[in-house]
């Protein structure tokens, strides 16, 4: 059989000049999105990568009905209680959507539903819940929905009594939604034509939006804004923050047309955040997870609310070495710590009355623990959840006062898995400059350690994110035919403290590449896999990882999945006009300065690609796509194409109604795994 011929993406050479240095992007033609030839192409390349994955069709059938036969496909959330209501969220078998409700509290009757997200999508390719905050009387909801993928959303308000939706609708809004006191005042966050979130609003119910009043306007172009109501229920914070740098704005929630009050001005690379507490014992006072004072891993202070300056911050715990403090979570009489140590996540609960603590306990070697909801302030429970790469998401609440827990739910896995049948580890990997980078593996017990296996390497490292081990029920289809699934946590994420991140980025930034390489050759060595049936795995700021280890070791796997990869990063860094690239700066550098400029160059993979054997690659992008344009991607791959030295197959697949997280129905999205795992099996020389 002949295979199918790619299509030709026409060279239309563009020079490039900054710094007396020229590139000459053959490519550049594609970022005009109304040009007729650039939406053909896309569409032609769609059908090219259609044709390519054929052969794969019966396999990405089978695990499709793998993932959909190992969801209970109608079931329902751990049940969260909220004053006189417990709120919860099901699905129901054949809906691709969410359905919110609750039912009175105490009572196993009586559920209202308060949106039904298949409603909201129906006759729309794409849907997307932003936004979703339950008034303090519990009377009104506000939510927020994007129908294309952009992430530019629109506000409506929906009366609780009676199930209908009010006349306020408030378009062009981002993620954040904040409610006053009164139930009637809600705040919210615009975004600008970059797409940074730059204001904040106040709506008041029943009044026109055009008459809305501007609460907070951040003017540096390199800060964020995000809103939220304390748990206490006194405050809406608002915090402004660039990469490296932050403040937080309080407006009490008993007044919500007061002036935002400032908590601590604004020092380069000072970051800080607010938690709030009141009762009778520590008084009425601000918690601050900071940085200050070379606290390089944060620790945390009290500030009393009358005078919260920073002269009159009172420490609490004090910086650690070998301790990330993440977060602070504020109850009337305890205190919730977010830790990492150790590469893992730590959760510590503080008994104030009792100045005891207890860190709760995880029985995998590697895994992930976080708060969950806990939307009551006055409470004698922490509910938290827990996963590892075997056992599946389980719902817990702990009790401070006797130290028990209890199960409330464990996420229910059909098609008789046994976690018993698998084994995780930790692994490490030795980069170049001898920093041991930590590698958490997962495969079945009964596969073979002689280098032969199949095996799936992901990874990200920027933005101190950590890629923490969770459980997904898709990658049981990858386990159970022999593979070796595994995630390297490079230096860029967060997994082992400040540091982590700040050797992964900036000037340090090729760091996160070389510890990739370094996993995967660990891998190898260690009796995993070999070249021939290793495949990586990485998504936007990961995509870059996946594109620049291509240029660097195209020989160390058989294939690469690049999704939304951010690949062309020296030329998005110097266009200030595309949606969020000065507030990306702090990340990845300036490229209008010389130094950075050929840092930059050095490593991006579209700047980069040269002759040589590249692996088969699977590479998505989205049409809507905010975050990572879908020229990006286009562009990367067809320069590839044209100078790969090998016969594998590059493949490009672009949603063209949707944005950087792809589908959004959840049949959706395990039809679209179920294909990129089809691609990672017969790449990797597994056919059933």
């Amino acid at each position: 059989m002949t295979p199918p011929t790619p299509p030709n993406a026409p060279r239309r050479p563009q020079t490039l000049e900054i710094h007396g240095d020229e590139r000459v992007d053959d490519w550049y033609w594609l970022r005009n999105r109304d040009d007729p030839d650039v939406r053909a192409y896309l569409e032609a390349e769609n059908a090219y990568a259609e044709s390519v994955l054929a052969p794969a069709a019966p396999l990405r059938d089978r695990i499709y009905d793998e993932i959909r036969g190992r969801v209970q496909e109608t079931d329902e959330s751990a049940p969260v209680p909220d004053g006189p209501w417990v709120y919860s969220s099901r699905t129901a078998e054949g809906r691709q959507y969410p359905i919110h409700c609750r039912r009175p509290r105490g009572s196993a009757d009586g559920e209202q539903i308060l949106l039904d997200e298949n409603l909201l999508a129906a006759g729309h390719d794409y849907f997307s819940l932003g936004g979703f905050e339950i008034s303090p009387d519990h009377r009104v909801l506000a939510y927020s929905i994007d129908l294309n993928g952009g992430e530019r959303y629109t506000l409506r308000f929906r009366d609780l009594d009676t199930g209908a939706d009010l006349d306020d609708v408030v378009d062009n809004v981002t993620y954040g939604l904040a409610w006053a006191d009164d139930a009637r005042t809600c705040f919210y966050v615009r975004p600008d034509e970059a797409m940074r979130p730059d204001e904040v609003w106040r709506h008041r119910l029943g009044s026109d939006p055009a008459d809305d009043t501007l609460a907070y306007r951040e003017d540096d172009e390199r800060f964020f804004i995000d809103i939220g109501r304390s748990r206490s229920g006194r405050y809406v914070f608002i915090e402004a923050s660039s990469k490296m740098t932050a403040e937080t704005w309080y407006v009490p929630t008993a007044a919500p047309e007061s002036d935002p009050v400032l908590i601590a001005g604004r020092e380069h690379e000072h970051e800080y955040s607010v938690e709030h507490q009141v009762n009778d014992a520590q008084g009425d006072r601000f918690l601050v997870i900071t940085n200050a004072d070379g606290a390089r891993n944060f620790k945390l202070v009290a500030a009393p609310v009358a005078d919260p300056a920073r002269a009159n911050w009172r420490e609490l715990i004090p910086h650690r070495d070998d301790v990330r403090l993440d977060g602070v979570n504020a109850f009337r009489d305890h205190l919730v710590l977010t830790e990492r140590a150790e590469g893992l996540d730590r959760i510590r609960v503080l008994r104030l009355d009792a100045e005891e603590d207890a860190t709760l306990p995880a029985s995998d070697p590697v895994y992930s623990m976080w708060v969950g909801p806990n939307p009551e302030y006055d409470t004698h429970t922490v509910r938290y959840g827990y996963t590892s790469l075997v056992e599946p998401v389980t719902d817990l609440d702990y009790d401070p006062a006797t130290g028990e827990t209890h199960v409330i739910r464990v996420q229910p896995i059909l098609g008789g898995y046994d976690a018993s049948a698998y084994t995780s580890a930790r692994l490490w990997g030795n980069a170049p400059d001898g920093t041991r980078v930590p590698i958490s593996v997962v495969h079945r017990r009964d596969v073979a350690l002689n280098g032969t296996a199949p095996a799936l390497l992901a990874g990200y490292g920027a933005y101190e994110h950590s890629s923490d081990p969770a459980f997904r029920a898709s990658r049981v289809s990858l386990l159970d035919r022999g593979f070796v699934c595994a995630i390297a946590h490079v230096r860029g994420g967060g997994e082992l403290g400040r540091a982590w991140y700040e050797n992964g980025r900036l000037d340090h930034k090729a760091n996160t590449f070389t510890d990739f390489i370094a996993c995967a050759e660990a891998l190898i060595e260690q009796g995993y896999t070999n070249p021939a049936r290793l495949v990586a795995r990485g998504g936007s700021a990961g995509g870059l990882l996946m594109g620049a280890v291509a240029n660097l070791r195209p020989d160390l796997f058989a294939g690469i999945v690049a999704e939304v990869p951010f690949v062309d990063v020296v030329t998005t860094m110097l266009d200030a006009d595309l949606p969020l690239t000065i507030t990306e700066w702090e990340e990845w550098g300036d490229p209008s300065e010389p130094e950075a400029y050929a840092r930059m160059k050095a490593y991006s993979p579209y700047d980069n690609v040269s002759d040589r054997p590249y692996p088969a690659m699977f590479v998505t992008t989205g049409l809507n796509d905010p975050r990572v344009q879908y020229w990006e991607p286009a562009k990367w791959v067809a320069k590839l194409r044209v100078h790969t030295t090998s016969d594998n197959p590059i493949v490009l697949r672009t949603e063209m109604g949707a944005g950087h997280g792809g589908p959004s129905g959840r049949y959706d999205a395990w039809r679209d795994e179920a294909t990129v795992l089809a691609f990672v099996c017969e790449t990797a020389g597994v056919t059933e």
